[in-house]
């Protein structure tokens, strides 16, 4: 009995590395090793020997290989880690990046190679996809999804009932006067030419009713698509707030952290989670209004935001325009028009300027006396709404129950 056990671990294993081996190039030179810059002359023959450990064997690569695999990619990791690190982000070579991506899928396949459990394997995609740059028409994101099946399916997490515990103070009564107008399925030509060109704000109805987002997205569903996955974590109410930090966790760890656990806070606030994770940018769509502007829709960045009620995004303004799509939750929601800038008090520091540092549900007006001149819109937008938010626009959103929203930003 064990023996035909052992043979039928091999087989699903030989199974499993036939299909990962399917997603790279047939032959060894067609997994080209070019970057985008110059790297240090020492680092290319490693990639080059860690690519003829892998294109070596005739099927999967043998215990021994397996394992110099493993070193090179921990090598080329902790290599390219070290560079990526050494000042700012904006100043990192994009070589170096792809550097890590490719230490990155060297791990992730050694892994699968060995016959390991496969969720540190699914990490390394995640680590790639996150702090790397796209390799081998973004083998890793495709290859996380080819593993990810071969994965435990994670428990249902029960996270919407204890969600009801977390009682919020309910938003501000909504005078008339400073209500933002909504409007349904307006044409393109209306909202360009009412609410693009002046730069009003609008909420939009019945846009997003096809998304199949609106009826399959829950936290049990995200449990079960993307429970496994590592993502970057927001821990605190706003980011403006002095133990406010960041982590990287699995979204399972998230959702059982603070989500279920109503005494955490903690917010998935993600630039990149559709690209990491496919499955759900199937269920959303781009907002035919985007075609309005003047970039291609690759330059449309799509962004998630994900958690409890409580969270709060401090009044702040975004260089582009911006829609935000509410799938499930309600947000309480204020705008202020760039005009009152002046009134709104942003920090003077670089990294902040583009936040207030006034609390807008408790401003100290003794501090920041001219607050109460500014002028403001707002609302709650209910799931199946998207609010146009104009660019430079500033806006303050707290969450007041359980939420996921999606935004586009667009010029």
């Amino acid at each position: 009995m064990a023996a035909s056990g052992s043979a039928e671990g091999a087989s699903d294993g030989a199974a499993l590395w036939a299909e990962v081996r399917a997603l790279l190039p047939r032959a060894e030179e067609g997994l080209t090793l070019a970057l985008s810059g110059e790297v240090e002359d020492c680092v290319l023959p490693l990639l080059l020997r860690a690519r003829t450990l892998l294109y070596g064997a005739a099927g999967r690569p043998g215990a021994g290989a397996a394992a110099a695999l493993e070193r090179l990619s921990d090598v080329l990791r902790d290599y390219s880690w070290e560079k990526l690190n050494a000042g700012p982000w904006r100043e990192v070579g994009k070589a170096w990046r792809q550097v890590y991506a490719y230490g990155c899928l060297f791990g992730a396949l050694a892994e699968v190679a060995a016959g390991r459990p496969l969720a540190r394997a699914v990490r390394l995609c995640d680590l790639g996809l996150l702090m790397g740059a796209a390799i081998l028409d973004n083998v890793l994101s495709r290859l996380a999804r080819a593993l990810q099946p071969h994965l435990p399916r994670a428990a249902p997490s029960g996270g919407a009932r204890a969600e009801r515990l977390r009682l919020q103070p309910p938003p501000p009564a909504l005078q008339p006067q400073e209500v933002i107008p909504h409007l349904r399925c307006p044409s393109l030509e209306r909202f360009r030419d009412c609410y693009l060109i002046p730069q009003r704000p609008v909420v939009l109805e019945g846009v997003m009713d096809h998304w199949p987002c609106m009826k399959k997205w829950s936290v049990d569903y995200f449990c079960q698509v993307a429970g496994c996955r590592t993502v970057p974590v927001e821990l605190g109410a706003r980011y403006t707030d002095e133990e406010w930090s960041q982590q990287l966790m699995t979204v399972s760890d998230f959702i059982s952290q603070y989500i279920m656990d109503e005494k955490n806070v903690g917010y998935l606030a993600q630039h990149q989670l559709f690209d990491q994770i496919p499955e759900l940018k199937e269920d959303i769509s781009i907002p035919d209004y985007c075609c309005l502007g003047e970039g291609e829709e690759d330059d449309i960045t799509i962004n998630a935001w994900f958690g409890p009620g409580g969270t709060i995004s401090p009044l702040h303004q975004d260089p582009q325009q911006n829609f935000l799509a509410q799938v499930f939750g309600r947000k309480y929601i204020r705008l202020y028009s760039p005009q009152d800038s002046e009134n709104l008090y942003p920090h003077e520091s670089q990294i902040l300027h583009n936040t207030s540092q006034v609390d807008v549900e408790d401003p100290d007006l003794v501090k920041f006396p001219n607050f109460k001149k500014a002028t403001f819109q707002s609302c709650i937008l209910m799931p199946g709404q998207i609010l146009f938010i104009p660019v430079k626009y500033w806006h303050y959103v707290r969450s007041l129950e359980l939420s996921f929203s999606v935004s586009f930003w667009w010029s």
